[in-house]
C-alpha cells in the first residue's frame, strides 16, 4: 500500500514536469501557410496526428470508466477526434491558398493566414491538455471533474473554429485571388447564412486569449474579468467593494465570464463602452506613466482658439481655414506637446541652450472613435519621445457619438493647420513632419492626408499607422471575423464604435453637412453597392447635410470632465474671438506628476499663457448629458455594500443587461439573443465617403500620398484593411512597407509597460518612423523585421 501512494505521488511530480516540457505557444502565421504549398506540396500535420493518437490514447482509457466524468472525458476526446477530422481538409485548403492574398514575399500577412494560426493554435492548445491527461490520469489527485470541463471547451472551440472555416470557403468564393474584400454585393448575412451559427461562449471562457502570446494572455484574461465585474456596478448601479465580489466570481467561474461577456458585447451600450475604456484615465491609472515610462521634461495641454487660420499653398497662395463648426459648434481644441528636452522657443519654457528640432510628430490617439485621449496613451508616447529626441504633437479630438464623423476629422486637420503655423512655439523647424496613429488615430490621419492634398497645403513627410481601419464598413473579409473571438474588440463594441461615428442617424433623420466643402475629395472611386451590416443607402452616398445653426455654450470645466472625455467633452467655447492658446506644463523636467493631474484642469491665469496675448475664457459648466458617463463611473466605483443583497444571483448566473422598452420586444431572453445572427443587431447606413474610408480615396490623391509604414498583428480585425490599402499604395507606384506581428492583439502599444513583446513592438514603431522622418546620422535599419 505504501509503494502504492508513492508511485502515485512520482506520477503526480513527474506529471508537473512533463507539462513544462509542452508550452503552449501561439502559432506562427506567418509560417504556417509556406509559399511551397501553393505548389501543391502539402504541409505537415504532425501537431494534427500527435492530437489525434493523443485523445485515441485517453479515449481507450476512459472508454471502461463507468463514472459520469469518466464517460464524458471518453466522449470528450471521441469528439476531438472527429473535429479534427472535418477541420483538416477546411484547413488544409485555406492553409495553401493564404500566400496569394499577402502583400508580398517578405510580409506574410492576411486574414486567410491568421484563421490558419487561430486553428493550429487551438490544435496545440488541445494536444497540451490531452498530454497533461496522458500523464496526470493515474495520479491519485487527478480532477477528472475540471478536465471534463477543459476537454469540453477545447472541443466546442475546435468545432467553432470549424464554422468559420467554411465561412472562409465561401470568402474565397466571392473574390478573385489576392483580394481579401468581396468583389460584388455580398453581405455578412449571406456569409452566416451559409453554415452555423458561431458559439461565442468557447472564445471568451476556459479558452480565453488561447490564440496569443503566453505573455499577454494573463493581461487579456484580467481586462475580460474586470469588463464583466465593471458591467454589473454599471448596470445595476452597484459600488466597489460589489463588484470586485463579483469579479472573482468571473475568476473562478470562466463559463460565468464567458456568458457576461458575450452578453455584454451583444447587449451594453455605446455609453458603457466609453465608460469602460475611460478607466484607463482614472487617478490610479493616469499615474503609470511618469512612474514606468520615459521621463520627459515637457507634457502640456494647448487649447487651440476656435479662430480662422490663415496658412500658404503649396503654390504660395492663402488659404483661409475655419474653425470646425460641425455637430457641436465651434469650440477650443486641446492638443498635448510632449518633449523629452525643453527646446529654445518652446513658449513658457523660458530659455534653453538646446536648438529647435529638425522634426515634428504628428500624432492621434486610438479609442474607437468614441473613447480617450492622449493621456490614455502617454504609456507609449513619451517613450517615442524620448527614442525619437523630437517632439510630439497628439490632439484630443472630439468622440463621438456626440461628435461624430467628419467633426474629429476636421478637427486634425485643423490642428495641422495651427501647427505648420506654430513651429517655433512646438520646439521645431518643421523641416520634417510625420503623421502617426494607432487604430482610430490611424484612420483620421489618412483621411487628413486626403484633405492637406486635396486643400494643396504642404503634406506630411511621411505616415506610420498601426493597426489602421481604413474601410469604415463591416463588407466581409478573413479577418474581420477574428472579432467574434477578440478580448479587445469584441464583434459589438466593434459596430457600435463604427455606428457612433460613422453612422449617428441609422435610425432615421436629417443627415449632417460637412463643413470645408472644398477640401473633400470628388469623384471617389465607388465601392460595391453592398457594405453589409453597415448598408449604403441612397440618402448617405454623397457629402451629408448638416445644421445651419449651432447652440453655443460657455467652455466646460476641464477639471470635471478631462478626466472621462475628450475633444468636444471637455471644452467649449462662447463666441467670443481669441487668437490663443492656453496651455500648461504637467509635469517638470524630473518626470514627478503632481498631487493632481493639471491635465485635468483649466489652466489658471497664473499659470498658463497665450501665443497672441488675449484673454483665455471664464470656465461654465454644463450639468446635463456630459456627466452622465462621469456619474455613471463613480456610480460604479464608489459607494458602500448597498447591493450585497442581490449579490448571490450574480453567484449562480448572470443577469441580463437591461434593455430598454423597444428592445424588450425583442430580447426575450439571453439565449435567444446569443442564437440569433449578430447582424441582426447591427443593420445601418453609413456614408460612402474616401474622408470615412481612406481606401476608397481617388486613385490620384492616393499617389501623391508620402512614403506610408504600416504596422498591424495577424490577429488583428483591421489586418485586412491594412494589407488591402497597402497593396492599393503599391501597385500606384508609392513608397510602402508593412510589418505584421505574431501573437499581439489589437492596441497592443496601450500594452508596452507590461508585456516584453508588446513593448518589442512599440520599439520597432520607433524604427519605422525614424526611417520616415530620414533623421541625420540614423542608420538604415533592416528591412521588415517580422517578431
Amino acid at each position: 500500500m505504501g509503494f502504492r501512494l508513492i508511485s502515485r505521488s512520482l506520477r503526480i511530480f513527474t506529471g508537473k514536469i512533463k507539462r513544462m516540457e509542452y508550452p503552449d505557444p501561439p502559432a506562427k502565421a506567418g509560417l504556417c501557410c509556406p509559399r511551397e504549398c501553393v505548389e501543391g506540396s502539402p504541409p505537415t500535420y504532425a501537431m494534427y496526428e500527435a492530437l489525434k493518437d493523443s485523445c485515441q490514447n485517453n479515449a481507450t482509457y476512459f472508454q471502461p470508466d463507468d463514472s459520469e466524468n469518466g464517460q464524458r472525458l471518453y466522449q470528450g476526446f471521441m469528439t476531438l477526434i472527429d473535429h479534427i477530422d472535418t477541420v483538416w481538409p477546411l484547413v488544409d485548403h485555406v492553409r495553401k491558398v493564404a500566400p496569394l492574398y499577402d502583400f508580398d514575399a517578405k510580409s506574410p500577412g492576411n486574414g486567410y493566414r491568421s484563421f490558419v494560426s487561430v486553428v493550429d493554435s487551438c490544435v496545440l492548445h488541445g494536444l497540451k491538455l490531452s498530454r497533461q491527461v496522458c500523464t496526470g490520469r493515474d495520479a491519485l489527485l487527478f480532477r477528472k471533474g475540471y478536465f471534463v470541463k477543459e476537454v469540453e471547451s477545447c472541443g466546442q472551440l475546435l468545432a467553432s473554429l470549424g464554422t468559420c472555416l467554411h465561412h472562409l470557403q465561401t470568402l474565397l468564393s466571392w473574390a478573385p485571388p489576392g483580394e481579401l474584400f468581396p468583389s460584388e454585393g455580398h453581405s455578412p448575412e449571406e456569409l452566416f447564412s451559409q453554415a452555423d451559427n458561431i458559439n461565442q461562449y468557447c472564445f471568451y471562457g476556459r479558452c480565453l486569449g488561447f490564440q496569443f502570446l503566453p505573455s499577454m494572455r494573463g493581461i487579456l484574461k484580467g481586462i475580460s474579468i474586470c469588463m464583466a465585474g465593471f458591467s454589473e456596478a454599471y448596470y445595476s448601479h452597484g459600488n466597489l467593494i460589489s463588484s470586485v465580489w463579483t469579479g472573482g466570481q468571473y475568476l473562478i467561474d470562466p463559463e460565468m465570464r464567458a456568458r457576461r461577456i458575450v452578453n455584454i458585447s451583444q447587449s451594453a451600450s455605446i455609453e458603457f463602452c466609453k465608460a469602460f475604456w475611460f478607466l484607463a484615465e482614472s487617478e490610479i491609472m493616469k499615474r503609470v506613466p511618469s512612474l514606468m515610462s520615459s521621463t520627459v521634461a515637457v507634457n502640456k495641454v494647448f487649447t487651440i482658439a476656435p479662430e480662422p487660420l490663415v496658412v500658404n499653398t503649396t503654390e504660395g497662395k492663402e488659404l483661409t481655414v475655419l474653425p470646425p463648426t460641425v455637430h457641436i459648434g465651434l469650440q477650443g481644441l486641446n492638443v498635448r506637446l510632449i518633449s523629452v528636452n525643453k527646446r529654445a522657443g518652446m513658449v513658457s519654457e523660458g530659455t534653453s541652450s538646446l536648438p529647435a528640432s529638425d522634426g515634428i510628430l504628428f500624432h492621434c490617439h486610438g479609442g474607437g472613435f468614441v473613447a480617450q485621449s492622449s493621456k490614455s496613451h502617454e504609456t507609449y508616447l513619451r517613450d517615442w519621445a524620448a527614442k525619437l529626441g523630437m517632439p510630439i504633437l497628439s490632439v484630443d479630438y472630439s468622440l463621438a457619438p456626440q461628435a461624430p464623423f467628419p467633426r474629429a476629422l476636421e478637427e486634425v486637420f485643423y490642428a495641422y493647420c495651427w501647427m505648420i503655423n506654430h513651429f517655433k512655439e512646438m520646439g521645431t523647424t518643421g523641416k520634417r513632419i510625420v503623421f502617426a496613429g494607432d487604430s482610430a488615430g490611424a484612420n483620421l490621419i489618412a483621411g487628413c492626408t486626403l484633405k492637406i492634398l486635396s486643400a494643396g497645403l504642404r503634406p506630411p513627410d511621411g505616415l506610420f499607422m498601426a493597426y489602421a481601419p481604413l474601410l469604415v464598413s463591416f463588407i466581409p473579409s478573413p479577418a474581420r471575423l477574428l472579432c467574434l473571438m477578440d478580448p479587445i474588440l469584441p464583434f459589438g463594441f466593434m459596430m457600435r464604435c463604427l455606428k457612433a461615428y460613422a453612422s449617428p442617424n441609422a435610425k432615421g433623420g436629417k443627415d449632417d453637412k460637412r463643413s470645408n466643402k472644398e477640401l473633400t475629395s470628388s469623384n471617389a472611386t465607388t465601392p460595391v453597392e453592398g457594405n453589409g451590416f453597415l448598408k449604403v443607402s441612397p440618402s448617405q452616398e454623397g457629402i451629408s447635410e448638416g445644421p445651419s445653426s449651432f447652440e453655443e455654450v460657455s467652455p466646460s470645466d476641464l477639471a470635471e470632465l478631462q478626466a472621462h472625455k475628450s475633444g468636444s467633452e471637455r471644452r467649449k467655447s462662447s463666441d467670443t474671438t481669441i487668437s490663443a492658446a492656453s496651455l500648461q506644463s504637467e509635469h517638470t523636467a524630473t518626470g514627478i506628476t503632481p498631487t493632481e493631474d493639471k491635465s485635468q484642469q483649466e489652466p489658471e491665469s497664473e499659470n498658463s499663457s497665450t501665443l497672441v496675448g488675449e484673454t483665455p475664457l471664464k470656465q461654465d459648466l454644463e450639468h446635463t448629458d456630459k456627466k452622465r458617463i462621469k456619474s455613471r463611473i463613480n456610480e460604479a466605483a464608489t459607494g458602500i455594500m448597498s447591493a450585497m443583497s442581490s449579490r448571490l444571483a450574480y453567484i449562480t448566473g448572470s443577469n441580463n443587461i437591461r434593455p430598454t422598452q423597444e428592445e424588450l420586444a425583442v430580447r426575450t431572453n439571453l439565449d435567444s439573443l446569443i442564437a440569433r445572427s449578430p447582424s441582426d443587431e447591427f443593420i445601418f447606413s453609413v456614408p460612402k465617403d474616401p474622408l470615412l474610408s481612406p481606401y476608397w480615396a481617388e486613385e490620384q490623391l492616393l499617389k501623391k500620398f508620402p512614403p506610408v509604414r504600416i504596422l498591424t498583428v495577424h490577429l488583428d480585425p483591421c489586418l485586412d484593411d491594412c494589407v488591402m490599402f497597402a497593396k492599393k499604395l503599391k501597385g500606384l507606384g508609392n513608397e510602402v512597407g508593412i510589418d505584421v506581428l505574431e501573437g499581439l492583439p489589437h492596441g497592443f502599444l496601450n500594452f508596452s509597460l507590461m508585456a516584453k513583446e508588446a513593448n518589442e513592438g512599440s520599439k520597432l514603431c520607433i524604427e519605422r518612423i525614424k526611417q520616415l522622418l530620414d533623421l541625420e546620422n540614423h542608420a538604415t535599419t533592416p528591412e521588415n523585421n517580422h517578431l
